[in-house]
């Protein structure tokens, strides 16, 4: 344990020392990153038996690592200062477009559809019925890198006629529960959130305003420069966990609902690519 300690703490050191990536030593951990899209410890939990199973078929261990923001994980991955990087679909086009290809080891696949939806919700008793009626109202999003607390419910109001221009507010709140709390809270008219997130705090007094269209899903990729027998490694046993003892509780903690990891190719985030492309350059 001691080893294995001082092997992680290094591995802090290097990586949030801002080094560039450099060969994996036999004995030193692999870093399975995340973003930030819930609590730091409800992520660590979510992902640390998907850790231990991808450990146990590597054969050396695995450790869950949680961004400081959406922008910092893709950095992370971007420049190899990470393993593997669990990405939302927004968050992976942005690396594409900052730092390149990385391999992909698979998708989710939810309730039997490899797609993502959204929501953007009002509070039960609001008299706002559809999109078009946003207009001089407040709008909560969740953070600025995220599919769909911001980039695809945006795309959403500007092709109801309700630009950010349009809004008598809005905000950036971090995240999804955030999203959820505010509106709850009324401090705002509307905001967006992912499917998951609504369905949590629905019965609390949340109402459905528009569902967003499906968009490839969330993916997990390797940095550039891993080990290509790794990287098959893990594409293997990723691919492979719904069928292994104990995969489906493994996938269950990641996200309810989730079947499988599918395979997954940079073609499936063409669209969605175009979209982040059309929003950042009308900023």
């Amino acid at each position: 344990m001691r080893i294995l300690r001082a092997c992680l703490g290094l591995l802090a050191c290097f990586l949030f020392g801002g080094a560039a990536s450099a060969p994996l030593a036999a004995d030193m951990a692999l870093v399975l990153a995340v973003h930030p899209y819930l609590p730091a410890k409800e992520i660590e939990q979510r992902f640390a038996p998907l850790a231990a199973y991808l450990g146990q078929a590597l054969g050396k261990p695995v450790a869950v690592r949680v961004g400081g923001s959406y922008d910092e994980h893709i950095e992370a991955i971007g420049r190899n200062q990470v393993d593997i990087a669990f990405l939302g679909p927004a968050s992976y086009v942005r690396m594409l477009e900052r730092f390149g290809s990385k391999p992909l080891l698979g998708r989710f696949e939810v309730n039997h559809s490899p797609h993502l939806y959204g929501v953007i919700a009002v509070r039960r008793d609001s008299p706002i019925r559809t999109l078009e009626q946003l207009k001089n109202r407040r709008f909560a999003f969740g953070d600025p890198e995220s599919t769909m607390s911001h980039f695809v419910p945006r795309a959403m109001l500007k092709e109801a006629g309700v630009p950010l221009s349009a809004l008598a507010e809005h905000k950036f709140l971090g995240s999804h529960k955030n999203v959820a709390l505010a509106l709850l809270a009324g401090d705002f008219d509307a905001g967006a959130m992912k499917q998951e997130v609504f369905e949590e705090y629905a019965a609390q007094g949340l109402r459905a305003l528009a569902t967003t269209p499906p968009t490839p899903d969330h993916l997990l990729v390797t940095r550039a420069d891993l080990p290509a027998d790794m990287v098959r490694q893990l594409r293997n046993a990723i691919l492979a966990l719904k069928q292994r003892p104990g995969g489906a509780a493994i996938l269950g903690s990641l996200h309810k609902g989730l079947d499988a990891f599918i395979p997954a190719s940079e073609k499936d985030y063409a669209g969605l690519r175009r979209m982040v492309r059309n929003i950042d350059a009308a900023r």
